[in-house]
């Protein structure tokens, strides 16, 4: 999915064009939010700039936005969770559509200019808050979808809270049905990535154990404004329990981290070097897979097997020892995981 968009130029060129930045109509249209030139103009109206930590670049180019909405398969009884609003032209086309939007915004600056943008707006909620620490269930459950809609999160993701965003909704498990995200290329190529490939690894077993992963498109850095420096990528995720012959969460998340955190040991050798590194007595529980900072990857460490149990967990499970964690199938790994429980009580 290739932008259309024409390249932005920088803020004072774009202000020389045809926009009047002190005209209170332009600034409040929504048709003039998805081009650089009214990027431009909002930003230069409320004294904003493009925040380089927060990953800030907007979207310029309605192609990607009709694009992400019809990735996400609306109905118009349906509550959607919009992460990162930025400028509000996602916001104001999915308040068409849906019966309820929950646009969070982290960012004080834009959410005073969203408070204006969508002062008319009745089914739009604006949330200032951290999407790390925000509570799901209870903004759901105060706006739930109507009959026969479903909850949804539609999101263009920072890089730095990409991984911790999407392993807290399936971690959490709030009530949603799918979610489309924009996200670096490189991280769509991991959520999708299949065993044995390079970018298969944690992340990969970790998403696809609680969703069906498709890539909608990639996107050309042009569509935004700034002009980020790599390609991004439109994910879509269908999402479903976690298999329900799942034994225990924490020691299936355990076995991931300990085959992908040595990629170059066999399989055999990163679970007793795992349960060595763990001090291997089989009473000891695994970490949480939920307690985790922002920048890690699913789950902690720890290895609530011991040493001599790996063996037989290996051969009852049907696993060559010799494999390497990368080859595994999220089938595999949950099998595997499930003869480690078995032996570990």
């Amino acid at each position: 999915m290739k932008g259309t968009g024409a390249k932005p130029a920088n803020v004072r060129e774009i202000m020389t064009q045809h926009f009047d930045p002190a005209d209170e109509h332009d600034v409040l249209d929504p048709e003039r939010l998805a081009t650089p030139s009214g990027v431009a103009a909002v930003l230069e109206r409320c004294g904003l700039a493009p925040r380089k930590g927060l990953g800030q670049n907007f979207l310029v180019d309605r192609n990607v936005l009709r694009r992400i909405i019809d990735a996400a398969r609306l109905t118009p009884e349906d509550t959607v969770i919009e992460i990162g609003p930025g400028l509000g032209v996602l916001t104001w086309a999915l308040a068409d559509a849906v019966r309820t939007v929950i646009a969070v915004e982290v960012d004080a600056g834009l959410v005073r200019w969203l408070e204006r943008l969508l002062r008319a707006r009745d089914n739009v909620r604006l949330v200032h808050a951290d999407a790390l620490e925000v509570d799901f269930h209870a903004l759901l459950a105060e706006h739930p979808p109507g009959p026969g809609g479903t909850g949804k999160v539609i999101a263009n993701l920072p890089y730095y809270i990409t991984t911790p965003l999407l392993m807290r909704f399936l971690e959490e498990g709030p009530p949603l049905d799918s979610m489309v995200v924009m996200v670096q290329r490189e991280v769509a190529q991991r959520l999708t990535a299949r065993p044995g490939t390079k970018d298969y690894g944690a992340l990969s077993v970790a998403v696809q154990l609680r969703a069906d992963v498709e890539t909608v498109g990639v996107v050309s850095p042009h569509v935004f404004f700034p002009k980020p420096a790599v390609e991004s990528a439109v994910v879509r995720l269908k999402l479903r329990p976690l298999p329900g012959d799942v034994l225990d969460e924490a020691v299936l998340f355990a076995v991931v981290r300990a085959a992908f955190g040595q990629r170059r040991k066999t399989l055999r050798n990163a679970l007793r070097a795992a349960a060595k590194a763990s001090g291997g007595p089989a009473s000891e529980a695994a970490p949480s897979p939920r307690r985790r900072g922002r920048g890690e990857g699913p789950g902690e460490t720890g290895a609530p097997w011991p040493d001599r149990a790996v063996e037989d967990a290996l051969a009852a499970a049907g696993i060559d020892g010799a494999r390497r964690g990368e080859t595994l199938s999220p089938a595999e790994f949950v099998r595997l995981a499930n003869a480690l429980a078995a032996r570990s009580g």
